[in-house]
């Protein structure tokens, strides 16, 4: 069953956090040293080998301060083998690590992890770290909260145990033990592909519960990449050359790709992306046109967008799929009121349209009836001045001849 209920958040997202400049100068100094290694002659690198030498023995408790803020820090405590390899976004990476508070207390400590990075699958200093880090290197890192688990911390929820407290920096020590970028050979493996995909939408239903919709959001479609990439089409060609798959295997990837777009369908509502939450549930509705959830979140969206009427007609039909189901009849009450209010408040805008409308209409007849009183004076005060004018003049006649 897919997550539906959600709680605090600490993890951030850097497309808006105020030290993104920092962060991408940190990213953009790590590919101009790449670039200036790669350009030095061979000729000043033998001029300076003992120099250099020297430097390297020095350099061990150097600490590098990664955002010049002093919220993560990093110290190289073994350095790497010459020539050794260092991870981009997206490879495969296999660490060890152990992190613990400043106290000492050890919260976290695995053994040959394997994550991909930049996929949130690691506290968010270490995943900031690890492009900065060679093949066999082991370094410390000092996390604030910022960059790990923020203002609520982590616990656990059966038994309920707060294994990091709130508002808690970290230190880490990790070691680097390999790094592969996988191609398409590594990924032509059932197994393989959904064991990527259930490891990052359950990564991503973490970050739900921790309302960190973004962050979700970004994992579900990274699980979608791995489990099909024929967007619900369930008559498209499967996307990925060569691969053959049994119908069981397919029929599996495609139930494990319905859940994740449910699932990325309520993120997206959740931050209000309503078109694009819509085509996530049509991905759904068009393998399985009954399927609840997403006729639920589909009327989420309708009502979203204003369409109450359209809403209601779909929970309606969830409610006769799942006719126990109390939240759905609950959201169904309180949209046959939300529509009577908004006919009512309709009835009442025409009225007063209507009533507006009469208003104009009276006030241009008076208007036009004015002119006609106006009118209907002035021949009545000629009638008079004329039958003035008729009896002086008859007199003056009877005068004139007697």
């Amino acid at each position: 069953m897919d997550v539906e209920k959600s709680s605090s958040s600490s993890f951030e997202d850097l497309t808006n956090a105020d030290d993104t400049k920092d962060i991408r100068a940190a990213q953009a100094a790590i590919s101009d040293f790449e670039t200036s290694e790669a350009d030095v002659p061979s000729a000043n690198i033998d001029s300076h080998a003992e120099g250099a030498t020297q430097e390297d023995e020095s350099d061990d408790d150097i600490e590098c301060d990664i955002l010049g803020n002093k919220q993560l820090i990093k110290r190289i405590i073994k350095k790497a083998p010459a020539n050794a390899k260092r991870p981009s976004r997206g490879d495969l990476v296999t660490i060890t690590y152990t992190g613990k508070l400043e106290d000492g207390t050890v919260v976290e400590k695995e053994e040959r992890f394997q994550c991909h990075v930049g996929d949130f699958e690691v506290v968010q200093g270490i995943d900031m770290v690890l492009p900065m880090m060679h093949v066999g290197e082991v370094s410390q890192v000092n996390v604030d909260q910022r960059f790990g688990y923020g203002t609520i911390g982590l616990k656990t929820e059966n038994p309920p145990e707060i294994i990091v407290p709130p508002n808690a920096n970290l230190v880490y020590q990790v070691e680097l033990v390999d790094v592969k970028f996988e191609d398409f050979s590594d990924l032509k493996s059932f197994d393989v592909l959904r064991k990527y995909g259930a490891r990052k939408k359950e990564r991503a239903n973490y970050y739900y519960k921790r309302v960190e919709y973004n962050n979700a959001i970004h994992l579900y479609r990274r699980a979608l990449d791995y489990l099909d990439s024929r967007d619900g089409d369930p008559d498209a060609e499967f996307g990925k050359e060569d691969l053959e798959l049994s119908n069981s295997d397919l029929q599996s990837l495609l139930e494990d790709r319905l859940i994740v777009y449910n699932n990325l369908a309520m993120a997206q509502i959740k931050v209000g992306a309503y078109d694009a939450a819509l085509q996530s549930v049509e991905n759904v509705l068009r393998c399985q046109p009954n399927n609840p959830k997403a006729l639920y979140r589909k009327g989420r969206v309708l009502e979203g967008k204003n369409d109450t009427q359209g809403a209601i007609k779909l929970l309606q039909k969830v409610a006769t799929l799942e006719p126990d189901n109390r939240s759905v009849q609950s959201d169904l009450a309180r949209l046959f009121i939300k529509a009577r209010r908004d006919e009512h408040n309709e009835k009442e805008m025409y009225q007063k349209m209507l009533g507006q409308a009469k208003k104009m209409e009276q006030k241009s007849n008076i208007r036009q009836k004015t002119p006609l009183v106006d009118n209907s004076k002035l021949k009545l005060l000629g009638f008079l001045m004329g039958t003035i004018l008729i009896g002086v003049a008859g007199v003056a006649i009877y005068r004139y001849k007697y």
